[in-house]
């Protein structure tokens, strides 16, 4: 659907910035603007600046940028009608439906039902865990080394030791029985009738990436099975598309994703510090998963338990992790099982050792496949090497396929050329390529001079609007180097004439998200000058370059005989002449 100008507009300015991003990043006060840490890159001191008079934010770490709808795109990997929506809803705006059919009218009525039915029910487990009924399931929480902090982040529970007491106390709210269905919170039989899905188990609340109560997983007290319990699927619930943890890990500002097994290891590892730390709900990791976290990093490490049900999950993981684009490494755990036990053991120091030593994948892969050979018997070793090769050869790039070569024969002491002559055999049969992850992008080279100065200009401009006559008078937008320069500058000048700049506005009329982030730029140049008089001969020495600059293209553009634009180009180099006698007040 395509919403007006207006209705965007207003949504944007319902939404206070500050207020915004305050719900995701710590925010401290200084001067008139924002700072606390990025949460885009991985920061120890705050150079993430948020300006309410401006209403964007700026890194002057990274170069992230842009307005409120850039923020909530860029943190939430929404695309911009999610953000549109998110903020509408936030400020209470009401988003007209176009062609919204009366079956997915119910659909998302009953999404919203089945949220706040779960909502409900995760504040009722979290209240019984702190009565004397689930004394015994704050006692395996303390026993296993949770903190009082975590247990209240991660909304730990206890379902009571009656199988009614969640759907009698739900009835009292008002909730339905079709409505208790839906949530998959009870289940019927002809035996017993309605009684609760969960009880007598610890409660694992499940959510999704906004912290909203999708699911949830029990842990029981006893030697009742199954040991571990999920919700079913539901209409807000579904195993394959949903990660826990994630709710947290997402906003980590580390620069991959540790992929574990079980709730118990997310949470041991988030309270050593381990804030990165996800698993999957009971089941395999999907492509699902695997898209999933493309959305919020690059690079996964699989740190599943060190049995064979761990190797084959991570055997199982490696290719979806690589069909999705993402770089994938296996942490070590032995002797240990899994990171719980590892962390209580060694400590978090010893754990971060682990994390940095994590295997390349594909050396992991070949590792395991060592298993299956007697590397004592010739046949069976030859076998290994053909093996390997055949797994070199789904490299696309040679230069990749030298590197795991080169590798492989360190690791074996076997001869290069002959792995070689191994590989090649395979590309000539025609090994099927595999996907390789996708390459971070490079950092963008260092701005020249002139865009540096025209940024100046743009940010002064802002700063003082005084100004405004100064430079208008001497310099036209399409002065400015840059097509985007030119546009913001434009924007900004008619903006200046109304006397009602709105640089967030600007920010708007561009799609792009790297235009978003460019023109924050412009309007967030660092302006290192100790005095106002500093700042008066900068404010010139900028003037100066960007005229010159802009003389310079017009004298290489000029037609010999155009002598009204020869007439111009005089006028112009006469005003950068002046500009030494110009004086200026701040």
């Amino acid at each position: 659907m395509i919403y007006s100008d207006e209705l965007i507009e207003e949504v944007r300015l319902r939404n206070d910035i500050v207020d915004v991003i305050s719900g995701y990043v710590k925010l401290q006060r200084k001067g008139s603007s924002y700072f606390g840490l990025c949460p885009f890159h991985n920061e120890k001191s705050p150079s993430f600046s948020v300006s309410p008079q401006k209403q964007m934010y700026y890194c002057f770490g990274c170069g992230a940028g842009g307005n409120v709808f850039t923020f909530i795109r860029e943190y939430e990997n929404y695309s911009f009608p999610e953000a549109l929506k998110l903020l509408a809803d936030r400020a209470g705006i009401a988003l007209p439906q176009e062609d919204e059919s009366e079956e997915n009218r119910k659909r998302r009525d009953l999404r919203t039902a089945v949220l706040d039915v779960n909502k409900k029910a995760a504040k009722f487990y979290y209240y019984l865990l702190r009565t004397e009924q689930g004394a015994r399931a704050m006692a395996y929480l303390k026993d296993r080394g949770l903190t009082d902090e975590t247990i209240r982040s991660f909304g730990l529970g206890y379902a009571g030791q009656y199988s009614n007491l969640l759907s009698r106390y739900l009835k009292q709210q008002g909730i339905s029985d079709s409505l208790l269905k839906e949530s998959g919170l009870v289940q019927i039989s002809e035996k017993q009738g309605m009684y609760d899905k969960f009880w007598n188990r610890v409660i694992f609340p499940i959510m999704d990436a906004n912290s909203r109560v999708i699911g949830f997983g029990g842990r029981v007290m006893g030697d009742a099975k199954p040991k571990y319990l999920n919700s079913p699927e539901t209409i807000i619930f579904d195993k394959g598309r949903n990660l826990y943890g994630l709710h947290a890990a997402r906003s980590s500002r580390k620069k991959n994703m540790l992929v574990c097994e079980g709730y118990m290891d997310v949470i041991s590892m988030h309270q050593a510090g381990f804030t990165n730390a996800v698993a999957s709900l009971g089941t395999a990791l999907t492509s699902q998963h695997a898209a999933l976290l493309k959305r919020y990093t690059d690079e996964v490490i699989l740190t599943y338990d060190s049995d064979e049900a761990g190797v084959r999950a991570a055997l199982r993981a490696i290719p979806l992790m690589r069909e999705a684009g993402i770089t994938t490494r296996v942490l070590r755990m032995e002797p240990y099982k899994d990171p719980d036990e590892f962390i209580k053991a060694l400590g978090k120091e010893a754990f971060q050792e682990r994390i940095d030593q994590a295997q390349n994948s594909f050396m992991f892969e070949i590792e395991v496949l060592e298993r299956s050979y007697n590397m004592k018997d010739p046949t069976d070793k030859t076998r290994f090497f053909r093996e390997t090769a055949r797994k070199i050869a789904e490299f696309e790039q040679e230069i990749e396929r030298e590197n795991y070569i080169e590798a492989v024969v360190e690791k074996y002491q076997t001869s290069f050329e002959g792995m070689r002559k191994l590989v090649m055999g395979w590309l000539l049969q025609g090994v099927p390529a595999r996907k390789q992850p996708e390459q971070r992008s490079v950092p963008p080279k260092k701005e020249d001079g002139i865009r540096r100065s025209e940024r100046l200009l743009l940010t002064w401009l802002l700063e003082y609007p005084k100004l405004y006559p100064v430079i208008s008078s001497r310099i036209a937008p399409e002065d400015f180097s840059d097509e985007l320069y030119r546009e913001v500058a434009g924007m900004l000048y008619r903006q200046m004439e109304s006397g009602k700049p709105d640089t967030a506005w600007i920010v708007n009329q561009f799609e792009d998200p790297e235009q978003q982030k460019a023109i924050a730029g412009i309007f967030n140049t660092e302006i290192r000058v100790e005095s106002p008089r500093e700042t008066e001969k900068a404010v010139l020495e900028s003037m100066r370059k960007v005229m010159e600059s802009a003389v310079e293209e017009r004298s290489r553009r000029l037609d010999p005989s155009d002598i009204a634009g020869l007439q111009k180009l005089i006028a112009a180099k006469r005003e950068i002449q002046e500009l030494n006698r110009l004086h200026i007040s701040l």
